[in-house]
């Protein structure tokens, strides 16, 4: 039985991770209605960035700050270059336009800080602990205690805030929420710079567990089911399919991939989402589209 009490909560450890990513894609939405393919591109080029300014003798906390700036003004010129001329176009354009900003982003990362693979220690031990019998992992806790923090703050401030409010005006109709004075500029700025602080925690985190590659930008394709499941507008959302994806995929691993052949669990989330499309499209948390006929 203890066995499968660590499964299960690495599992649900796991999915936190995914949820760290998929947080990024759900403000991106919330504020364009767009699903952001560029996504997991920011997390590979927040991870490299700050690893390799360690890597060259700056602290960590200056390299934190100098790789936030620098996603922020990434947030600046997308929104001015990309965002505001494609104002009310259809979603697949922006959609398009976000898959060429994830290669361009995949390239400016290459060209300014090369193709090596990066170490990244955080100073956090990866030792199991010992709770009421349970083995856990020291970083999977941290993980999910700065997951929490995240969504506390974030559902916050899109919920109980004026800019909140300005966000989901501007998600359902940005002509509308431009004609009564928000400032779709600076509302879509505001919102990629907190998309592009949750990708360089996510980024960071993962880079510790996995290292920091090119690789880690197909990080997205973990957080897809992530993101249908929860819907693809909700914060807390995103968290509960997380959480739903990493406990079933470690326990399909466990107690099916043997009957299956093994590597269950790099597709089975795939079978959840499918399943979630066609009894609830629009996902746990997520508001189903209404139209006048």
């Amino acid at each position: 039985m203890s066995f499968v009490i660590e499964v299960l909560v690495g599992g649900l450890l796991a999915g936190v991770m995914y949820s760290m990513v998929a947080i990024g894609f759900v403000l991106i939405y919330k504020a364009s209605g767009v699903f952001n393919f560029a996504q997991g591109s920011l997390v590979l080029f927040g991870a490299l960035t700050f690893v390799s300014l360690v890597e060259r003798g700056i602290r960590a906390p200056i390299a934190f700050a100098i790789t936030l700036a620098a996603l922020i003004v990434v947030a600046l010129v997308v929104g001015r270059t990309i965002l505001q001329p494609l104002v009310n176009r259809p979603p697949i354009v922006l959609f398009m336009a976000t898959l060429g900003l994830s290669f361009i982003l995949e390239g400016l990362a290459q060209l300014v800080w090369g193709a090596q693979v990066h170490g990244l220690d955080l100073g956090i031990d990866d030792k199991p602990l010992n709770i009421s019998g349970v083995m856990v992992s020291q970083f999977d806790l941290f993980a999910a205690g700065t997951a929490g923090v995240l969504v506390v703050g974030l559902s916050l401030l899109t919920n109980r805030t004026r800019l909140g409010l300005s966000l989901r005006a501007v998600a359902d109709d940005p002509l509308a929420a431009l004609a009564v004075g928000i400032r779709l500029p600076r509302v879509w700025t505001i919102v990629w710079g907190l998309a592009g602080l949750v990708s360089l925690i996510a980024g960071l985190l993962w880079g510790a567990r996995l290292g920091v590659q090119f690789s880690l930008s197909l990080i997205v394709l973990k957080a897809l089911p992530v993101l249908i499941i929860g819907g693809f507008s909700s914060i807390s959302g995103a968290i509960v399919a997380g959480l739903i994806v990493g406990a079933s995929e470690k326990l399909a691993e466990v107690f099916v991939g043997p009957v299956l052949g093994g590597g269950i669990e790099n597709w089975f989330p795939y079978v959840l989402a499918v399943l979630f499309l066609l009894a609830r499209p629009a996902g746990l948390f997520g508001e189903p589209a209404i139209e006048r006929v």
